[in-house]
């Protein structure tokens, strides 16, 4: 059997992720298809609004085959090392094609820029250009001195993906789905819209019943960093060193600790703190990781040692019994840091939601779709 692979956040589900599967599926009939799915605090320094358990359940009712989980080390971080886990996750499963959504739908222009950016002259310019107070998605354009629109969101991810793809030399195939909603357009009231507009319409308490389906409605919680507010300033202001925490580089601790009581909420937190190098979602990633307590070594310490299978359907069965020569368990080692580590953050998560998380993290028991 062959496998194809997507890798998503479904923050919240939506009718756009519903297209996703339904092209993957026409493009690739007869195939296993994999979904690669991070939890509860996600790439861009969000909080998911959806629990880890109701997303598996969505993805196999809307055709996904096997669901796995992105263990939080690495899906809380930049798009690199987020690309990097996926990928390496979907390889270990055998998968051969990697099906993502990109604005541009050019996938060699992205295969392209993919190669440009693991020399060592481009990050370098790359770097000059942020130390002069440009924007990431700038400074990637100016370092490559094109004209090519391909530095929105999806893209960025996709181009992430492909560089994970020739680092590791794996034999997978890159295959891009042009995206048919602007990641940044939060006004939007069309069918399809993206899952930050809905994110924006729920926090404005406006109806989302059009953009999503029914079964989706009941399970969404309106949850955002904001719910963590207390127990973000508890930690800033009673850590004596916040440098130890990944993505707490560069002095911003001291910043982080001038700034916390000014606030009233992380929104506000995160305005006083962002400069042009430091980023809304580069602090939200960096008060989760000070949240959940994750150490600055932790990519030397933390591997991919087990694959945990969230949920699957008799197709996804059928894949994980037939595969040939898998090199990884698919069952959680608790005495590994990945396991560690996806423990606290599902507690912390817990302590907000009215979903009983930790019954379904503890029994580590697949949900099967019949």
């Amino acid at each position: 059997m062959d496998a194809v692979g997507i890798i998503c956040e479904y923050n919240p589900f939506h009718k756009g992720h519903i297209y996703h599967i339904e092209q993957t599926k026409k493009l690739f009939p007869g195939k296993t298809l994999i979904l690669v799915l991070n939890g509860y605090f996600l790439e861009r320094g969000e909080v998911s609004v959806l629990s880890k358990e109701n997303k598996t359940m969505l993805a196999l009712l809307y055709g996904v085959d096997l669901v796995v989980e992105l263990p939080f080390i690495f899906g809380t971080q930049s798009a690199d090392i987020f690309a990097d886990a996926s990928v390496k996750i979907l390889n270990h499963l055998a998968c051969k094609t990697i099906v993502f959504g990109s604005e541009s739908n050019n996938i060699e222009a992205l295969e392209r820029v993919a190669k440009i950016q693991d020399s060592k002259e481009y990050n370098l310019k790359v770097k000059d250009f942020l130390d002069q107070g440009v924007n990431y998605p700038t400074a990637l354009a100016k370092a490559l001195n094109t004209s090519e629109d391909i530095f929105n969101p999806n893209d960025l991810l996709g181009i992430s993906y492909i560089k994970a793809i020739y680092k590791n030399k794996f034999d997978i195939t890159p295959i891009t789905i042009e995206r048919t909603s602007n990641y940044h357009d939060l006004d939007s009231n069309k069918e399809i819209i993206s899952a930050s507009n809905i994110r924006n319409k729920l926090k404005n308490k406006e109806d989302i019943s059009l953009f999503v389906p029914r079964k989706v409605i009941n399970g969404i919680e309106n949850i955002s960093l904001n719910n963590f507010f207390p127990f973000i300033k508890y930690k800033i202001l009673t850590d004596y060193d916040l440098s130890k925490y990944l993505t707490v580089d560069e002095g911003i601790e001291y910043r982080l600790k001038e700034k916390i009581m000014e606030a009233k909420n992380v929104d506000e937190f995160i305005k006083l703190v962002k400069t042009k190098r430091y980023t809304y979602n580069k602090i939200s990633r960096m008060l989760i990781h000070i949240l959940i307590g994750v150490p600055k070594n932790i990519n030397e310490l933390a591997n991919i040692d087990y694959i945990r299978v969230l949920g699957f359907n008799k197709n996804g069965r059928a894949y994980l019994h037939d595969l040939k020569d898998l090199d990884i368990g698919l069952v959680p080692i608790p005495n590994t840091l990945t396991y560690k580590y996806e423990m606290i953050a599902a507690n912390i998560y817990s302590l907000v939601s009215k979903n009983k998380i930790m019954n379904f993290e503890k029994s580590n028991k697949p949900i099967f779709f019949d």
